[in-house]
């Protein structure tokens, strides 16, 4: 069975400074922001959304559906996803206009500071879900705004189970869209800092969220995540690691492992920790797509 994943598609640009944001950012003086920072180190990454969560899906041998855009300097990107196996059959190229660009700057604490171009990913909503026999669930990860209260219409229509993930795109909606997405899904996940946003914007709390979806899980970094179901939270601890190389596209492989065991009808809990796995291999890597994995050593079957 297959995942469609509904997201963007981005090139990433990643800074590391090797400071700390907060050492050089004065609270008093944030209405005058003027704040310069030395990166030594910089490289550019195949990341957004859809192509994170595609390649962590893929690493664990599921089938992945990545129904996103590229821009017209996105060949390289749409042949990286051929070569690695996985389907491009719902990827638009958008020819007047350029990829979605990620702009990221990781201090020394793995806080980030993140510009965005959308590029390409504005004209998202021009891709249609349809029902297929082969595709199980899917995902809403961060996309054009039009394009993700489309894709949640088009799932739900076709009875196909799926993830509502706001993420960095939260902002851009009101309480009613929100709710209305929220009631769409099968499954809501955010990290700590969305879950407070989206609580405040819909007005429902995470006990109110989880009656009205099969389950809501909170990413918490380093200290695992929590499982809420019909209003009843678990933890789930978190995988330790050596060290932590660079936060970006942790989530995604979150998500990745994620959708691998709702593929397969796991209860949500054994889901979310293979998310936690994931996102421990994630971390020790630079770069949102350039980990491995030794299935052997994973609990899949």
């Amino acid at each position: 069975m297959a995942s469609i994943i509904c997201g963007s598609l981005a090139f990433d640009t990643i800074m590391n400074y090797e400071g700390r944001f907060v050492e050089q950012i004065l609270p008093e003086q944030l209405h005058i922001l003027n704040v310069s920072f030395l990166v030594p180190s910089l490289r550019r990454d195949f990341g957004g959304c859809a192509g994170n969560i595609a390649y962590a899906l893929h690493l664990l041998g599921g089938t992945a559906l990545p129904m996103a855009t590229l821009g017209s300097d996105g060949g390289p990107y749409l042949q990286r996803l051929q070569s690695l196996g996985i389907s491009t059959e719902f990827v638009l190229t958008v020819p007047d206009a350029y990829t979605a660009q990620a702009m990221i700057i990781t201090d020394r604490d793995n806080n980030q500071i993140n510009g965005f171009h959308p590029g390409a990913m504005d004209a998202a909503a021009l891709s249609v879900v349809e029902a297929r026999p082969d595709i199980k669930c899917g995902i809403i990860a961060p996309d054009g705004r039009e394009a993700m209260l489309q894709h949640a219409r088009q799932l739900a229509a076709n009875a196909i189970g799926f993830v509502f993930d706001p993420g960095q795109q939260l902002p851009r909606f009101d309480g009613e869209e929100l709710r209305a997405m929220i009631s769409q899904a099968s499954w809501v996940t955010v990290n700590d800092y969305e879950c407070k946003m989206l609580t405040q914007r819909t007005g429902w709390t995470c006990e109110e969220i989880s009656r009205r979806v099969r389950g809501l899980i909170v990413t918490l970094g380093a200290q695992g995540c929590e499982v809420w179901q019909a209003a009843e939270k678990i933890h789930v601890d978190p995988v330790r690691v050596d060290a932590a190389v660079d936060p970006t596209g942790c989530g995604d492989a979150f998500r990745g492992g994620l959708l691998f065991g709702l593929e397969r009808d796991w209860p949500l809990e054994r889901c979310a920790r293979l998310g936690n796995q994931m996102g421990a291999l994630k971390i020790a890597q630079r770069g949102p797509q350039n980990y491995t994995l030794d299935r052997g050593r994973l609990a899949l079957q």
